[in-house]
């Protein structure tokens, strides 16, 4: 099951879970769209894919949360 982390690593937006709009690469590094475009979908800390990440409908985060370890390092 995937981690679902709540931000992107590059600049902290918000990625809920159950929206679209984020990216990962084979490790779970997670970025937002303007982030993935802006590094050419190439994760920066492995040099993988940054693929889509599926979303999780919200009636399944009460039994499988996401993470709520925020990644983002100014």
């Amino acid at each position: 099951m995937l981690e679902m982390r709540p931000d992107c690593e590059r600049c902290g937006t918000d990625l809920p879970a159950e929206a679209a709009g984020a990216f990962i690469c084979s490790f779970e590094c997670t970025f937002c769209a303007p982030c993935a475009e802006a590094l050419d979908d190439r994760c920066p800390n492995c040099g993988g894919d940054l693929a889509d990440r599926p979303t999780r409908a919200r009636a399944l985060q009460g039994r499988h949360p996401p993470s709520a370890r925020r990644r983002h390092q100014p």
